[in-house]
């Protein structure tokens, strides 16, 4: 169980706290402090888990990537700092992926925390390689049914040892965003399965650590969406990703005029919505300065695919979302 934090507030607390209910009691609790400062240590919040403190925020991914590392459990579960699991949690992840050998990753049902609406219920990809909740906003009782789903939400999941390690973990230059959208379908392409377990029950604090719509948050996610579809995206999913994104920043563009959607949070957050386009200029030089890694590793990618390039676009369109609704939300 690996838990990155940044900011150890009493949410830290809560989220340590719910872990010593868990009815599944084999496991052991890794904090990965990426604050600089020592914060779990000196807020004393970290009682019974085991510390790993970094000199830097090291970022999500590779913070998962060092608890891998220190661990020689059968399964890795991730868990936000700002979330709190119910008691069955961990035991209704472990059940459902040992009776599913094929299964590499297990999915929560993450719920907006102290509300009957939910975080997600797994994840959704856009053709233009965004990625968005399953389920956001809407009832628990709208998934109530355990089925294979496209990959979960790094904010609580279970990821099977063997399948980590054949593909390599966590890209660390993610840093921050879309790093279990990219984990997800790299472990799609090498053949492994995710199952949605509604009975994994979480309550999430939405967005606490980077804020809900911050230039921090604009710019990581705008800038891992090129990095997932060049990684993974088959030749035509790419060439047309970028059609699919010019039709999102129109609906973004729409939104903001109507006062709705993520842009419309960004400029209510205080921030000009005139940057917006700024921080898609500065993702696509981050593009063409990645450029040569990221085709080394799409190489990589399909050189130990179990699957063809069409069953993976059947995959990814099964489980979309347009762009429309990636702006509306």
């Amino acid at each position: 169980m690996v838990i990155p934090t940044l900011a150890a507030d009493a949410r830290l607390a809560a989220c340590l706290e719910s872990l010593v209910r868990q009815t599944w009691r084999d496991f052991e609790v890794i904090v990965v402090d990426n604050s600089s400062v020592g914060l779990v240590r000196r807020n004393g919040t970290a009682s019974g888990a085991r510390v790993i403190e970094n000199q830097r925020n090291a970022g999500f991914g590779a913070a998962i990537n060092q608890a891998l590392g220190t661990s020689r459990a059968r399964f890795l579960a991730t868990l936000n700092d700002d979330a709190v699991a119910h008691p069955g949690w961990l035991e209704a992840l472990v059940m459902a992926l040992d009776r599913r050998p094929d299964a590499g990753m297990g999915a929560s049902q993450v719920r907006l925390f102290g509300e009957p609406r939910l975080d997600s219920a797994g994840m959704l990809v856009c053709a233009d390689g965004s990625s968005r909740q399953r389920g956001h906003g809407k009832a628990p009782e709208d998934f109530p049914v355990a089925e294979e789903i496209l990959f979960p939400s790094g904010a609580a999941a279970l990821y099977r040892r063997s399948m980590l390690e054949s593909i390599g973990g966590f890209d660390d230059r993610f840093f921050l965003y879309c790093e279990d959208t990219d984990l997800g379908l790299r472990a799609r392409w090498a053949g492994w399965k995710c199952w949605y377990v509604p009975e994994a029950v979480v309550e999430h604090h939405y967005s606490h650590s980077a804020g809900r719509a911050s230039p921090l948050k604009a710019y990581y996610v705008e800038r891992n969406r090129l990095f997932v579809a060049a990684k993974n995206f088959p030749a035509p999913m790419l060439a047309a990703a970028p059609l699919v994104s010019l039709a999102r920043y129109c609906w973004h563009a729409w939104y903001l005029a109507k006062g709705r959607g993520s842009a419309a949070r960004f400029r209510a957050d205080g921030h000009g919505g005139a940057r917006m386009p700024w921080y898609v200029v500065r993702a696509h030089f981050a593009l063409a300065a990645e450029a040569s890694r990221l085709w080394r590793e799409r190489r990589a990618i399909r050189a130990r695919a179990r699957i063809t390039p069409a069953v993976f676009r059947h995959l990814v369109r099964s489980h979309s979302i347009s762009a429309r609704k990636v702006a509306a939300l």
